[in-house]
């Protein structure tokens, strides 16, 4: 009796965990390793997306995939496992993300840095630093500033694959699975999908090679 218990418990359990699987899905329409920053062991989503950086949490997956514009519709940008949260102001102090915060002087890695928001001055308003979201001079871009920190949430992965411009292709099998398509066709993001669709799709990226895997496709467009 007690191990058909344990056995009865353990079923509930990975029920649960499947049932509570979930997959946020957009088009990286400008790829430069700025959002996400896939760089130094860590990939970060720190900017634009505040609707999935509200919503998603640990254990959820975050995928991005390429623009047709491109023609790179239907493959894969990168991948990501949430494995930590942590508002701008953490982000900004912790000493694991120094190395994250822009020099746009340096090389197309550190010039990309998210590491960008902090409240300060006396009024403690948001601050932006120099980067890839000011203006050019080093004027902080107010547009880019009220998009980002609408959501005071940054979420990050040591679980990931970023290919950039040279992602694997989508198998045909969840492109049109019962009619939907795991790919995104719109700006903003999709998070509806059938759980067995999820979890099979989540099985082929757990087979695919992490960590930082190819250089931003927009790269080849900055000097």
């Amino acid at each position: 009796m007690e191990q058909n218990a344990h056995r009865a418990l353990s079923i509930a359990l990975a029920v649960g965990k499947e049932a509570l699987l979930r997959l946020f899905s957009y088009v990286v329409a400008r790829d430069y390793g700025f959002a996400p920053n896939p760089f130094y062991g860590i990939c970060s989503l720190a900017t634009c997306k505040p609707g999935i950086r509200k919503a998603g949490s640990v254990g959820d997956w975050v995928v991005g995939t390429g623009s047709k514009k491109n023609k790179r519709g239907g493959y894969l940008v990168f991948a990501m496992r949430i494995t930590e949260t942590a508002t701008f102001n953490d982000y900004w102090q912790d000493q694991r993300f120094q190395c994250k915060k822009p020099n746009l002087r340096g090389s197309k890695k550190q010039a990309f840095g998210d590491n960008i928001y902090f409240r300060g001055g006396l009024s403690g308003q948001w601050q932006q630093r120099d980067s890839h979201h000011s203006y050019r001079n080093g004027v902080p871009n107010q547009h880019n500033i009220r998009t980002d920190t609408q959501v005071d949430r940054v979420l990050l992965s040591g679980e990931y694959s970023y290919w950039g411009g040279a992602g694997p292709k989508i198998p045909a099998e969840f492109r049109d699975c019962e009619g939907l398509d795991i790919c995104c066709g719109y700006q903003n993001y999709k998070n509806k999908f059938p759980v067995r669709l999820v979890r099979e799709f989540v099985s082929w990226l757990m087979c695919l090679e992490r960590g930082y895997l190819g250089s931003p496709l927009d790269w080849s467009r900055t000097p």
